[in-house]
Formats: structure tokens, C-alpha cells, sequence
């Protein structure tokens, strides 16, 4: 079963002066509990078809399918719901909210659904002991760790149990024995939780541990 299936993908960019083709006919099907790396070079439509993928933007034209469900049709509200529920984002640069403390952080996707304060929190600490921070939930993301304020990132990722993970350069900011930490903890949310993950990267290594690379040139699949 295809838990992403894109047919068709283009995206446009237009200014005045120019356009600019960032996808061209990409098709693609993700399966249920697959791990996923895209790669290709710097400026080739890796991360654009990561926020296509992750509902964040919208085609130009084509279809996108997220878990047999068709989104075309739905409205940004509806759009936005759907993807809290679905969708777990991790990004290279942390996306921390600096003036909340872990644990607030933590709670965030939360803060959309209709749960009590209480159920919040008890999620947010069941994570945050599932990635070994539960010692630093009252601390401040300045006094993190590089490699620490990633865990918290995923920890934010999976509070609301998605069932796939988009990870934008997931270690680009990490030195390389916390990167193997953060792909560890990756491979554990696959294997162990069978959730499916979609991981941009430009380390040959780490996309050698996932089950299938997509390499992309010039906004095309080549392979």
C-alpha cells in the first residue's frame, strides 16, 4: 500500500521576469513502513518535493495522494488538520521555539487538537523519555546540544503519532557522532513503529542505510 503517492508533480515558480521549472513529471509511490532517502545536488527540487510531499505547498499541476487520500479538494483549515494528524516534520535547522522550554516545544502540534493540558503533557514526557531527554524537559533550546535540540525536534515530530516522518537534512547541522545518533533514532521509529520516512540528505552513507534512494537532477527523477 502507497502511504505517498505523487503522479504527475510539477512546480513552477514564477516572478515577472522569469519562470522557473523546480519539479517536472515526477511520479513516485512511497510504501507503508518504507525509509525513503532523496538526494541529488544542491538546487535540484529535493526539498520542494519534500513540502509538496508534506503538504506545506502545492503543485502547479499533478496529484497527491497521503494515505489513499486524495487532498485536492480540501480546504486550507481541512489541509491544515490533516496534516497535524498525518505528518511529522523534521528539519535541518531545528525549528526550536527558543522562548519555550523542551517540554513546551514538545507540545505544540498539541495545541491543535482538542485534548486537555493534561493529556498534552503526558504525551510530550512519554516522547521526550523515548528519545533519552526526559532529564532536560524544563531546559531552554540554547542550552542544548546540537544534537540534543534534533531529538527534541523528532520528539516533536512524533508526539501527535504520525504515521509518516518527512526529515529535511535531518543531520546537516550535526557533527558525525550525533548524526549516527539522530539516524539511529530514525531506523528505531521505522523498525520499531513501522512509520514510514521520507529522508532528504547528501550523506551517501546514511541513504545507504535506508531501503531505497531517490536521486534527483535538474527538478527530475533520474532514478
Amino acid at each position: 500500500m502507497a502511504m505517498i503517492k505523487l503522479t504527475g508533480i510539477n512546480k513552477i515558480y514564477r516572478t515577472n521576469e522569469i519562470e522557473t521549472l523546480a519539479l517536472e513529471n515526477v511520479n513516485l509511490d512511497v510504501a507503508k513502513g518504507e525509509f525513503v532517502s532523496i538526494m541529488g545536488p544542491s538546487g535540484c527540487g529535493k526539498s520542494t518535493l519534500l513540502n509538496i510531499m508534506g503538504l506545506l505547498d502545492a503543485p502547479s499541476s499533478g496529484k497527491i495522494e497521503i494515505n489513499s487520500t486524495s487532498v485536492e479538494s480540501m480546504k486550507d483549515k481541512e489541509l491544515a488538520a490533516f496534516r497535524n494528524k498525518t505528518l511529522g516534520f523534521v528539519f535541518q535547522s531545528f525549528h526550536l521555539i527558543n522562548s519555550l522550554n523542551v517540554l513546551d516545544n514538545v507540545e505544540l502540534p498539541l495545541l491543535y487538537r482538542k485534548m486537555a493540558a493534561k493529556e498534552r503533557t503526558r504525551l510530550a514526557k512519554e516522547v521526550l523519555e523515548r528519545v533519552g531527554l526526559s532529564h532536560r524537559m524544563r531546559h531552554m533550546p540554547t542550552q542544548l546540544s546540537g544534537g540534543q535540540c534534533q531529538r527534541v525536534a523528532i520528539a516533536r515530530a512524533i508526539v501527535g503519532n504520525p504515521e509518516i516522518i518527512l526529515a529535511d537534512e535531518p543531520t546537516g547541522n550535526l557533527d558525525s557522532k550525533m548524526g549516527a545518533e539522530v539516524m539511529e533514532l530514525l531506523h528505531k521509529l521505522n523498525k520499531e513503529d513501522g512509520r514510514t520516512i521520507v529522508m532528504v540528505t547528501h550523506n551517501e552513507e546514511q541513504a545507504k542505510q535506508t531501503s531505497r534512494t531517490i536521486r534527483f537532477f535538474d527538478g527530475r527523477q533520474v532514478q
